[in-house]
């Protein structure tokens, strides 16, 4: 570096320093977007429920030792210590195996037992007999069935409404996937991006005190005109987003009215079809309705557009010239003037760092990546259609079951008559006991299949919940993978091992997961000290012999510096002449100063029901009304944006015409300015450097000790954070977990519940359709 280039640099970049502790700022930070948080809603409730279920079930702590045994010896164990270790997979899975055996065993005897009932009823037995013994509680007991099969019935219903609630969610999350990929690689790409450019910042502070009071000397006239170019390049980019809101918003507004021209005509020709109904002029009608109807007829001249939007031409021509302007960079330009001048042969230490060869190749991988994974958005589609078409499949069966059990109560109970005996009974009240017969049916049909899914689904899924998803939320899967030797036996770390052949170094998943998530710098998470020592490239020694005796020979001639190039004097000349006054503002705020409509379109719909409201109710009536409600779907769907759509033109135009008013005179001005501070640079400023240097040569040593300490800080802590990858797992946690997980879970709970409660609904239906059906015969008592 050299360091009497990087002095001269100082005065035009800084102010005077403190006379103590030089202040270096922070490191600017880069954006990332992913949120890795997930709020799950109000289905939230039922993920707790099912997590406190699958507590109960399997209680014990998470098998850190045998996972750790099993993986350290390759799974050998499994064979060496068969029993041992079957023990503690049973025991373990204690919880898991009982309600599997439930209901496989619930599975394998519903047909088993539906086939007997079947059998049975054919034999006049288990309630086929259509012969019903009559009793003096008779009606204490339909009603006591009828209303537990409702109450079963309801419990079936909340089951098979959770189910299907949890595989709605799960689809609308699938969506999300992409999103949640994408802001990801867009985070690590924004990582890649910003690490070169943060060390290129840390860089430029490698500045002694000397420039302070060469900047004193010249800060009145120089600095006032290069911000007056600053200001203007910072103008540039206003007008440039005022002259795309204009263009956006007119080209937005002449398709609104093209579109609210077009329905406005249409609820005009519809209220007069509506007019001409028998009630506004037949002689029948009362002479309130047709005079109202005149005044509706009369006021439709009013619903037309205002602002024609169509007349006004763009400002094309005007955004072409502002972008041709903008390729250049004044901002750049100004900075170049002074950079370029006194500091061509400024080199930066950053550029020797290691990181900074893989930046590239990193980029290249996230896109390899990123396209990988988009090609297999779409079979990701098409299964998530699939298992949603199943899984509402199967709620259906329930949906089926649920709705001859409600049909039979409706209909049992609104056909039912206590004075009829049981062969008399009536049609309605027949239909009531076979639709509940019919739902016993399909309860025997389904209800097997229904258990084996949900069994199915609650071991993979209860095992997920169990042994990833929730060790990770309690960081054990962190201690399961930092088990020292457990990758390599040779390895104590593996991820110091595999990266610097060093695993006694204390570099731990869970440490590195834990510092990216504070959003530490990659230095400091990586442990890239041990490829880069930052303590020894920056020897403060040798630094401090080499900058003094730069100071001993320096020998400065300003001369050559250009403050602004023929560039930039070009880019502000052409700015002017952007075209900005040839724009017709007055024709423009004359349409925006205009309503969208004629008349206010609520203000003619409130009026328009008022004066229905005074008609008779009929058909004239409700149709009126009806246009009403147009009237109102209009003004909030295209009116309101087309107003929005007007104020920011506005306020576009009222910005664009106070800047074109006197812009050439204000280019001129910045020019002016710009000479005269070039000519005291070029004729004064040489000897001020000279009489100033060697009063800070001491002070210029201690801050290359203060820079060298700020340097180490901003590494470990703010250049290149982290966070994007602790950002992906907590995103493959999230898509695992929150999304399928717990949605499946929450489905094969519901499921089970209602599956569970076709059992008493079964045993229920029969019971409560013997009171329902008509019988074939019936007991008979003499007086």
């Amino acid at each position: 570096i050299r360091v009497q280039a990087v002095i001269l640099l100082l005065p035009f970049l800084f102010g005077l320093p403190p006379p103590g502790k030089l202040d270096f700022g922070y490191v600017p930070a880069g954006v990332y977007e992913t949120l890795a948080h997930y709020e799950p809603g109000p289905i939230g409730i039922l993920f707790h429920m099912v997590h406190g279920f699958l507590h109960v079930v399997q209680p014990n702590a998470f098998p850190q030792d045998l996972i750790v045994k099993l993986a350290k010896d390759k799974f050998g164990a499994i064979q060496t210590e068969y029993q041992k270790v079957t023990l503690c997979a049973i025991y373990y899975e204690i919880g898991f195996l009982v309600c599997a055996a439930v209901g496989l065993l619930f599975a394998i005897l519903m047909p088993i037992v539906g086939l007997f009932f079947c059998m049975c009823r054919c034999c006049d037995n288990c309630g086929g007999e259509m012969h019903q013994r009559q009793r003096k509680n008779a009606d204490c007991r339909r009603g006591l069935l009828g209303t537990l099969l409702f109450s079963t019935s309801l419990v079936i219903t909340i089951g098979v409404l959770c189910a299907y609630a949890a595989n709605q969610n799960l689809s609308s999350q699938v969506k999300n996937i992409r999103r949640l990929v994408n802001s990801n690689m867009r985070d690590l790409h924004t990582f890649a991006n910003d690490t070169e450019m943060d060390l290129d910042y840390v860089t430029v502070f490698f500045c002694p005190l000397l420039g302070g009071r060469i900047h004193d000397q010249l800060d009145k006239e120089v600095h006032p005109a290069l911000d007056r170019v600053l200001n203007m390049a910072g103008a540039m980019r206003e007008t440039k987003e005022a002259l795309e809101n204009v263009s956006v918003g007119l080209e937005l507004l002449q398709e609104g009215t093209g579109k609210l021209n077009f329905n406005l005509s249409l609820v005009r020709t519809s209220i007069n079809r509506t007019l001409n109904d028998p009630g506004c002029h037949d002689e029948k009608s009362d002479a309130t309705s047709a005079q109202l109807c005149r005044n509706i007829r009369q006021s439709l001249s009013q619903l037309q557009i205002s602002a024609n939007f169509t007349r006004l031409p763009n400002v094309n021509t005007q955004l072409e010239k502002m972008n041709d302007v903008l390729k250049t960079d004044l901002s750049a330009i100004v900075q170049r003037g002074l950079v370029d001048g006194i500091g061509n042969n400024i080199s930066s230490f950053s550029k020797v760092f290691p990181v900074q060869s893989c930046l590239s190749n990193f980029s290249i991988f996230v896109n390899h990546v990123h396209a990988k994974i988009e090609d297999y958005y779409p079979e990701i589609d098409k299964m998530d259609f699939y298992r949603w078409i199943g899984c509402i499949a199967l709620c259906c069966m329930v949906v089926l079951v649920l709705t001859f059990n409600y049909l039979g109560l409706l209909c049992g109970t609104l056909g039912y008559d206590k004075h009829a005996s049981p062969t008399t009974r009536g049609c309605i009240s027949n239909t009531g006991g076979t639709m509940l017969m019919a739902g016993v049916g399909f309860s025997f049909i389904f209800s097997w299949v229904l258990m084996g899914v949900v069994t199915t689904i609650f071991l993979a899924g209860g095992n997920m919940e169990k042994l990833v998803c929730e060790p990770f939320h309690t960081k054990e899967v962190f201690k399961v993978v930092d088990t020292p030797y457990l990758v390599n036996p040779e390895w104590k770390n593996f991820i110091p091992g595999y990266m610097y052949n060093d695993s006694n170094l204390e570099l731990t998943a869970e440490s590195l997961y834990s510092t990216c998530k504070k959003n530490k710098g990659i230095y400091s998470a990586m442990r890239l000290d041990k490829v880069f020592n930052i303590s020894s490239f920056l020897n403060t020694t040798v630094f401090t012999k080499d900058v003094v005796s730069q100071l001993d020979s320096v020998n400065i001639d300003l001369r050559g510096i250009i403050l602004l190039e023929a560039e930039g004097k070009q880019n502000l000349l052409d700015f002017s002449e952007a075209g900005l006054s040839e724009i017709n503002y007055a024709d423009y705020l004359e349409e925006v100063n205009k309503g969208v409509t004629v008349v206010d379109l609520l203000s003619f719909a409130r009026e328009l029901e008022s004066q229905t409201d005074l008609m008779p109710r009929g058909a004239l009536h409700t149709a009126l009304k009806g246009h009403v409600g147009t009237l109102r779907q209009i003004h909030s769907q295209q009116i309101i944006p087309m107003e929005q759509a007007m104020v920011m033109l506005r306020f576009s135009l009222k910005l664009l015409k106070k800047n074109s008013s006197s812009l050439q005179n204000k280019v001129l001005a910045v020019l002016d300015a710009i000479e005269a501070a070039q000519y005291l640079i070029s004729q004064n400023a040489t000897h001020l450097v000279k009489r100033e240097t060697g009063k800070y040569t001491a002070t210029i040593v201690g801050y290359f000790h203060q820079y060298i300490e700020w340097v180490k800080t901003s590494l470990a802590m703010e250049v290149a954070p982290c966070k994007p990858f602790s950002n992906m797992v907590d995103t493959s946690e999230i898509l695992a977990c929150s999304f399928f997980v717990d949605s499946m879970n929450t489905f094969w709970m519901g499921l089970g519940c209602s599956t569970l409660f076709l059992l008493p609904s079964i045993i229920l239906a029969v019971k409560l359709a013997k009171y329902y059906r008509r019988m074939e015969t019936e007991d008979v008592y003499d007086e």
